[in-house]
């Protein structure tokens, strides 16, 4: 997570404020989240800017996840510890879906040569819970866990365009349309308008707006009851995969494959 991304959650968090809130545990996240591939060891001082809190709050934040075995450091460099895999194993152990979910991706994959993932929408983001992967393409990392903006991604157009009415208002309206390729649609009427024929048509394609030379489509994944729980999609190299391929091949295999895991979720 980059620093204007762990400055936001502090924030969200701050305003969130309300009698259950405990702040201590708030922050302690925070410094967890600011983690990442950019930020694999942080001094004290770094993970306090990083975060906007008082070094103090961060010392006392990094201490007790270091008791608690979620951190380790040398003395001056702190990083995260392999404990931390056991915080994300819980969620994809009582979670049914990804685990229903992984053998679908796993048939889509094989048949198609393609890598083929499910998220969720967390904000202004999407969240990988389950991956299958024949050809590693790209240079962003899309291993479960990853999470990657919803506003320039096939499956986050998909969980955005499923959202209601009220609640995709409040997401344009605070929203930071950041561009990532010179295709990348940055203009919220222009996205509004994207997210209403995602709605119709009922899929999204997406070329080349989160990477170049990368193109996916998305289906919406719902569950017995017709709520949109999770959005799948196949990517493919853009240069090796015309659109038709996509629209003609692609999707279709994702339709069915949503369709016969609609009736195994339940919720």
């Amino acid at each position: 997570m980059d620093a204007s991304s762990s400055r936001a959650a502090v924030t969200k968090t701050a305003d969130s404020k309300g009698r259950s809130h405990v702040e201590s545990l708030a922050r302690g996240l925070a410094v967890l989240k600011a983690f990442g591939d950019q930020h694999a060891q942080l001094t004290l001082s770094d993970m306090a800017r990083i975060v906007s809190l008082p070094r103090a709050s961060v010392r006392r934040s990094l201490l007790t996840l270091q008791e608690l075995g979620y951190v380790q450091s040398d003395g001056r460099l702190f990083s995260l510890s392999p404990q931390v895999l056991t915080l994300a194993r819980a969620y994809l152990e009582s979670s049914p879906v990804p685990r229903l979910a992984q053998g679908f991706l796993e048939n889509l994959s094989e048949s198609l040569g393609q890598s083929c993932s499910l998220s969720v929408l967390h904000g202004d983001e999407v969240i990988y819970i389950a991956r299958s992967t024949r050809r590693r393409i790209g240079s962003l990392h899309r291993d479960v866990g990853a999470h990657l903006p919803a506003h320039c991604t096939s499956m986050g157009r998909v969980l955005l365009a499923a959202l209601p009415d009220s609640d995709l208002d409040s997401f344009l309206a605070g929203a930071e349309l950041q561009s990532f390729t010179p295709y990348t649609v940055t203009g919220k009427s222009d996205l509004r308008a994207i997210l209403e024929k995602v709605r119709r048509n009922g899929y999204c394609l997406l070329d080349q707006e989160l990477e170049i030379d990368l193109r996916s489509i998305a289906v919406p994944v719902q569950s017995a009851s017709g709520r949109t729980i999770a959005a799948m999609n196949v990517s493919a190299q853009a240069s090796r995969s015309p659109k038709k391929q996509l629209t003609e091949r692609f999707l279709p295999a994702l339709r069915e494959a949503a369709m016969k895991m609609r009736p195994l979720l339940i919720g």
